[in-house]
Order: C-alpha cells, then structure tokens, then sequence
C-alpha cells in the first residue's frame, strides 16, 4: 500500500541509511521508523493488522521511537476512517480520517498547496512560511486541537501535518516536494539521530 521506493530513494538523497521492512526486530531496532501509503485506508489497515505491523507500530510509540506517517501513512495514525464504509486505523494520534472538504472542487486534489504552520515543529525547521507541497489525495484528517501542527487549503482549510511527541504525519508527498520536501525529511532524519 506504499510509495515505498520513492520514498526510499528520498530519504537516502538525503543521507539516511533506509531499510523496507515488516520484520519487527528490525522495526525495533531502527532510529526511526516511517509509514508511507498510498490507496485505500480500510485494504492498508488489513494489511497491517496480517502483518502484526499495528503491534510493531504501537510498541514503537511506546518505546519514543520516532515515526512518521506520509499521506495514506498519515491517515493510518488516526483512530478510524469513514472512506468505503469505515475502518478503525492505529488510534497512535487521536482525530478521525473523512473526505476532504473541496467545496465543489475536483477530487481528488492533486497539486501544490501552500503549508501553514500552526505551532512550531521540528518537521519545519528552516522551512518558509507558506511553503508549497505537493499532494494527491482524496481523504483527510481531523485532528484533536493538539495535534494540529499544520494546514492547506484546497476548497476549504484541512489538516496536512500533525503530530505528538515523537509522532508526525504530512498529507503530502514530501518526496515529490522537491527541496522542501526533502528538508522536512532531512529534519526528521535529525528527530531520529
């Protein structure tokens, strides 16, 4: 359910050492660890579970591992979905995933939005205020007010970053962000180290 080499392939540009992975111990005994996604949020969820990966993940959290979730990956922190009929997601943040709101606009939405920052992060650091990133999505997250960390626009204002503690997730695609992509990637490897 990933962009799994691409995502890949930004992290090292980026001077991380990266590994795909299901195996728990391996989980367990990396610096980080990172849920990329892509399709439908009830098929990953099942897809986890199959493969024990929602325990790896919660006994990451536990242990003040950093993880952090990219677009689907985000969406699968939270505590449930309404898209095709619902499905409870990791719970790891608190909030709820629901079709994003476009305000008759094409959906899904695909393309650069502006981000703003709502409360300092260690995921912007050295970022412009109002940086674009690059999304395609049709679903998003509602988040409890302190996990907020940031927001776009596309019909309406939506949450496209969020996070606690160790814990972050972006909406969009910062590996196909371009240099603001990979900052924000280069500033969760430092979260990491």
């Amino acid at each position: 359910m990933g962009n799994l080499r691409s995502v890949e392939k930004a992290f090292e540009r980026v001077g991380a050492t990266c590994e795909v992975t299901s195996d728990h111990d391996r989980i367990e005994a990396a610096n980080g660890v990172v849920l990329p996604g892509v399709g439908a949020f009830p098929k990953a969820m099942e897809r986890i579970r199959e493969l024990g990966l929602d325990h790896a993940l919660n006994s990451a959290a536990g242990r003040d591992q950093p993880i952090l979730g990219i677009c689907l990956g985000l969406q699968l922190l939270f505590e449930s979905s309404t898209e095709l009929g619902g499905a409870e997601g990791l719970g790891l943040l608190k909030g709820k995933v629901v079709e994003i709101p476009a305000g008759g606009r094409k959906i899904p939405h695909i393309g650069w939005a502006a981000v703003t920052w709502h409360r300092p992060s260690r995921l912007s650091n050295g970022l412009r205020p109002g940086e674009p990133f690059y999304f395609v999505h049709s679903f998003v997250v509602e988040p409890s007010g302190e996990e907020l960390i940031g927001t776009a626009a596309y019909g309406g204002e939506f949450a496209c970053v969020a996070g606690r503690d160790r814990i972050y997730g972006v909406q969009f695609h910062p590996e196909k962000s371009s240099s603001a992509g990979l900052r924000l990637l280069q500033n969760f490897v430092e979260v990491c180290e």
